[in-house]
């Protein structure tokens, strides 16, 4: 009666910890899909044409490419946040491309297709300044997996949305990435294929980032 009592509470316990949601954590790696045009956030060294003639960052429909990447961070170099520590909905955060190091920016430029506001790729070796900034905007207590978000820039108000409208050469097909002072299925996003930290992993930033005390 014991035996079976026992395995019965573990198999409860067993079955709930596998239907929890998991959180996202800092530390990882992401790919973030918009919901409305179903392309992934990306960028490359590949600077706009006018605006501020920062790194651009776009939408593409391709779901291998490594320059779709984002390291979740801290908002700050001096206020990292704890390696496999899962986001709390509103936790302000910055999100570093994993191949060019620059962080995903925004600042009142117009974008080149829309004359929106104008969103970017800045800073050097992962170091930038306060438009590198964002607040995590999701239901309940953390952001999940899966579950859609929102990303709202905190220096101007505006969410990071795609505009649907794709540039020509040399970047041909894909989309125009705008920060949009109106929430919508466009600003909504999801994640998608990553490398995911798993929390309480214990975290040392001047170890693995030498000088750099962030994340």
């Amino acid at each position: 009666m014991f035996l079976t009592t026992s395995l019965s509470v573990f198999c409860v316990c067993l079955a709930t910890a596998m239907a929890k949601p998991q959180a996202v954590t800092c530390g990882s790696a992401i790919k973030l899909m918009n919901n409305a045009h179903k392309i992934r956030l990306h960028s490359h060294d590949v600077k706009y044409g006018s605006g501020s003639g920062q790194q651009s960052v776009t939408g593409t429909t391709g779901k291998e490419d490594v320059n779709s990447h984002w390291t979740i961070k801290g908002p700050e170099d001096k206020s990292y946040c704890k390696r496999g520590e899962p986001i709390e909905c509103g936790q302000k955060i910055r999100l570093e491309h994993l191949t060019t190091h620059r962080n995903l920016h925004s600042h009142h430029f117009s974008s080149p297709l829309t004359n929106s506001q104008e969103v970017s790729a800045f800073g050097d070796g992962g170091s930038g300044d306060s438009g590198d900034v964002w607040a995590v905007m999701c239901e309940g207590d953390y952001w999940v997996r899966d579950d859609n978000m929102q990303l709202k820039h905190v220096d101007t108000g505006a969410f990071l949305a795609a505009s649907g409208q794709t540039f020509g050469r040399p970047i041909n097909g894909q989309m125009e990435i705008i920060g949009s002072t109106r929430p919508d299925g466009s600003t909504k996003w999801r994640t998608q294929e990553g490398v995911y930290v798993h929390p309480n992993t214990d975290f040392d930033p001047k170890r693995k980032y030498g000088s750099h005390d962030e994340l």
